[in-house]
Parts: structure tokens; sequence; C-alpha cells
């Protein structure tokens, strides 16, 4: 034992641990400890400090690595929430669109009370779906029954002519539009007696989204911006539906001028039809469908 208390590291090391367990117990608050150190607190008071801004670094650096990860979750977290947010936003964007396109349809039934007015789906998106026939999600199931003698106006949200119906099953109907060759309407010009003329799809102008304006007479005068709306003639079409307008004018054959009508409906972005059932439905048979009345 002599021999090791002779060895000066021993004495070193022995001093250097008491030393440090006494500072230790005396940064304990009211430690008893403290009373010893109070004749070389000028030596223990910077050696406490020094332990206790260790441990406090240390704390601050353990706390600062554990509150990163929970930052970063709690980013991760939240970026997932906002693209969820965003994500339900477009939806009741597209939602709130539909909305008010149906919205803006019921000032259709103030404008003609003796219709009752069917909304519709638009079922087929073709390419060239202006020049074919349109296929809409209603049919005799939802009262749309189709006879020979008559047919039913179609019009876009905003009333403006479509097309006519021109075949139904159970649940669904066929539109044909009216860039189509094989349709025809009877129109005026929007203004007190206006000219009587008739609108038709035509083969060569659909391309270029124009339908034909024939049966200009003699001394009647059209102009480019006239707008046409159906003339009521031939008890297919209510009167006043809008049509579109004159595009251009050629005079070239005095006999048998011709002009180009640029449609008002468009159905690039059209989800909904709107179709026009009179409430008597002998009205639409006045006048068949045939050649000579065009509708």
């Amino acid at each position: 034992m002599r021999r090791l208390f002779a060895n000066k590291w021993f004495i070193v090391v022995l001093i250097t641990v008491l030393l440090v367990a006494i500072i230790i117990l005396g940064a304990i608050p009211n430690s008893p400890v403290n009373k010893i150190l109070t004749p070389v607190k000028a030596v223990a008071n910077p050696i406490q400090r020094f332990v206790k801004s260790v441990g406090t670094t240390i704390d601050d650096y353990w706390a600062a690595i554990t509150d990163g990860v929970a930052i970063r979750e709690e980013n991760v977290a939240l970026k997932e929430e906002i693209a969820r947010l965003e994500y339900e936003a477009t939806k009741d964007d597209e939602a709130m669109i539909r909305y008010e396109e149906l919205k803006d349809a019921f000032h259709i039934k103030d404008s003609f009370s003796d219709y009752d007015i069917f909304g519709a789906s638009v079922l087929s998106r073709e390419a060239d779906e202006w020049f074919s026939v349109i296929r809409v999600g209603a049919g005799i199931d939802d009262g749309l029954i189709l006879e020979n003698t008559y047919s039913y106006a179609v019009v876009d949200n905003r009333t403006n002519l479509i097309g006519r119906v021109i075949e139904t099953n159970s649940s669904e109907s066929k539109i044909l539009p009216l860039l189509h060759e094989g349709f025809s309407v009877n129109g005026k010009v929007n203004e007190v007696n206006g000219a009587v003329i008739l609108v038709s799809g035509d083969a060569a102008l659909k391309k270029q989204g124009l339908c034909l304006v024939t049966g200009i007479g003699e001394d009647v005068v059209i102009e480019v911006g006239d707008v046409i709306v159906t003339s009521g003639d031939g008890g297919l079409f209510p009167q006043g539906i809008p049509i579109g307008e004159i595009y251009s004018v050629d005079y070239s054959d005095s006999l048998h001028p011709i002009a180009t009508l640029i449609p008002y409906a468009s159905i690039d972005d059209l989800k909904d039809v709107f179709i026009m059932v009179p409430y008597n439905q002998d009205v639409a048979t006045e006048t068949p469908v045939t050649e000579e009345t065009n509708e």
C-alpha cells in the first residue's frame, strides 16, 4: 500500500478524481459539499462552470438532433397533407364548374316555359365529334320517347343550338350536330321582321367549323356579324334559339346568294347538353321531318 501511495501518478489520479467528484457534488443545489468548497471557490467555480457548460452543450446537441428529426418528419406529413388538399381543391373546382354550368342552364326553362328540359352528359368524345353523331346519357327511361315524325332540339347551358336528337334507346340518345352535312334548320336574322334563311351543315365547310347559309331572298341583305336564331318554322325547333353569327357573305350569284355562319356552341369542353321536349309533343309533329322542311 505504501508503494502504491508512493507512486506519484497514482496520487495525481486520486486527487483529480476526488476534485472532480467534489466539484460535481458541489454543483447540486444545497449540497453540503458547497461548504467545503467555499475556501476554494475561486478554483472550483471555473471548473464547475466548465462541467455545466459541457453538459449543457451535449444536451443542446442531442436536442437539436432529435428536434431536427421531428421537424423533418413533420414537414413530410405537411407536404403530404398539402398535396391531398390540393387534389381535393382540384376536384372541388371541377365540381363547382359543373355546378355553375348546370345552374346557368336553369334560365333555359324560364325562356322556354312550354318545354321540359332534360340534362344529359356527353358520352362520346371522338376527335371529329362535331362532324359525327354525339352520344349522350339520356334515353327512353328518362322520358325521351322519339317517333319518326318529330325530334328534339339540343342546346348547351347558354341555350346555344347544338343539334337535334335523331335516335334514342333505353339509356342513351344520339344527337346530330349542326355542322353535320345531314343537319339543317330554318333560321332568321335576330331582329324585328328579320330575314328568314336556311342554315345547314356542309361537307366542305365543316372542317372550318362553319355552316352554310342559303335561301336568302332576292331583296334580303345579309351582313357579316348578323345574329341568327331559329325561326320556329316547321315546329321542330322553338323560335329564338341562338345559332350563330354570319361569318361571310357571297353575292356573286345574285339569284342564289350564299353565306357562311360560325356557330355559337362549342363542344370542345362540353360535358352536358340540354334536350328540349315540348309538353305537348303533337306540336313537334305538325310538319314531318322531310327534305322540303329541312328540319
